[in-house]
């Protein structure tokens, strides 16, 4: 299993866009493969076999790999910001924690 710091390294490897778009590039392919991943859910959806048991191994494979890509724009974008992937899960957890002690997890806004 690979841990998310090696991850990040290696994926790196693979940017290839202008570094006068850094930032930009990987949030704008983020935000595409994040509605990559939509669309096959929409579809399911409209087939009407989005219970986990009615998604065909095919399908759920499929899912897994545009995951995939979110994974790699995301770990790009942490890097062009000069984050760890390891550094944003740990301050996830936090900031979760933080809400769930306060009992405000399931509230609204950024820094409830």
């Amino acid at each position: 299993m690979i841990d998310m710091n090696t991850y990040q390294q290696s994926a790196r490897k693979f940017a290839v866009y202008p570094e006068h778009y850094e930032i930009v590039y990987p949030t704008l392919g983020l935000s595409g493969e994040a509605g990559e991943v939509a669309e096959k859910i929409k579809k399911l959806l409209r087939k009407n076999t989005l219970m986990p048991m009615g998604i065909d191994s095919y399908t759920r494979e499929e899912i897994a790999k545009e995951l995939g890509d979110v994974l790699w724009y995301l770990a790009n974008l942490a890097t062009d910001l000069g984050y760890d992937l390891s550094d944003i899960a740990e301050m996830n957890l936090f900031k979760l924690t933080d809400r769930q002690h306060r009992n405000v997890i399931q509230g609204e806004g950024d820094n409830r």
